[in-house]
């Protein structure tokens, strides 16, 4: 059967702990237990208080209850499981773990992947440029950065990031109708093959009021405006450009089956005030299902054994329920 794969993200970080504690709250349902994709001796540890045995498999293997079901890679070095620390050696773990996770999904060997947080300061110390999980799946699956896009998913709301973690000057500098265009279609297609028949886009405008006719500057009328009306002549039902405080109220999102955001915090503040770190991190437009979590790597409680899981067995559940439909669930 093909299985959900779990990576740890940032060994040092509360992501080993978080992968087992999902794994055995996951244990009983065939369906969703995931297997985890990590050094197998990072996550031995945690797996011994979880009374679980241990056991490698390339993916394939059944899940089997009592048992933490792990796709090794070996990747961390001996000496550098060091909870708590930030270091250039986990961060080339983490897309390690995330790079055989993509070589498995490609060669049938699962069917979605969820990545426990990670640490941008230690894959960036490792060498490796990084700004996200959407950049890198783009880069691992061959795909133009600019068609993966973060859709964050919480709180009754779903909103696709046309921007994201990058000085706001320069995201805005490169805001094109065609960027605007591509982040609406990618959530319309994830909507689609998630079971939605028309799904309603709301477009976010980039100024306040969106402007207000020009009155704000010309960005809507240049950028969203135009990215509107080829969506709608491309079939998709979609509306805008909105006020971000209009568009996201309470008055009017439940009218949107997702909403476009121009740049990060007019995406993340509104999903991370309803939902907390239980939101969850959809990448959507590299040709797999993907999701990670809300919050960050935890490093201040590495290690303890207090890391809440909740968010983690939201991803799960988002990318690997039974039905498809699941997938929209905020």
């Amino acid at each position: 059967m093909s299985r959900v794969l779990l990576t740890v993200g940032d060994p040092n970080g509360v992501g080993p702990e978080l992968a087992v504690k999902a794994a055995a709250a996951l244990a009983g349902d065939p369906a969703l237990a995931p297997v985890v994709v990590a050094d197998p001796y990072v996550v031995a540890p945690w797996a011994d208080r979880a009374r679980l045995e241990l056991r490698e498999t390339d993916g394939r293997a059944e899940p089997r209850a009592g048992v933490l079901d792990v796709l090794p890679v070996a990747a961390l070095p001996d000496g550098e499981l060091l909870p708590g620390t930030v270091s250039a050696e986990a961060g080339a773990a983490t897309v390690a773990y995330l790079r055989a996770a993509v070589d498995a999904v490609r060669a049938g060997l699962g069917r979605a992947i969820v990545a426990c947080p990670h640490s941008e300061t230690a894959v960036n110390a490792a060498g490796i440029p990084f700004d996200g999980y959407p950049g890198l799946l783009a880069e691992l699956s061959g795909v133009p950065r600019d068609r993966v896009f973060l859709m964050l998913v919480g709180g009754g709301l779903r909103i696709v990031h046309a921007t994201l973690h990058e000085r706001l000057g320069d995201a805005l500098d490169r805001l094109t109708p065609e960027l605007v265009e591509a982040a609406a279609r990618a959530a319309a297609g994830f909507l689609v093959a998630a079971g939605a028949r028309a799904p309603r886009i709301g477009v976010c405008g980039v100024n306040p009021h969106a402007g207000e006719g020009g009155l704000f500057g010309d960005d809507d009328e240049r950028v969203t405006v135009p990215a509107v009306a080829a969506l709608r002549r491309n079939g998709i039902d979609a509306t805008g450009p909105l006020g971000a405080d209009l568009l996201l109220g309470p008055d009017r999102r439940d009218e949107f089956d997702a909403c476009v955001a121009i740049y990060h915090d007019q995406g993340h503040i509104p999903v991370k005030l309803l939902a907390g770190r239980t939101a969850s991190a959809l990448s959507i437009g590299a040709g797999l299902t993907f999701s990670s979590v809300g919050h960050g790597a935890a490093f201040d409680i590495a290690g303890r054994g207090v890391a809440d899981p909740e968010a983690v067995l939201r991803a799960v559940r988002l990318v690997g329920g039974a039905g498809r439909r699941t997938e929209v669930t905020a």
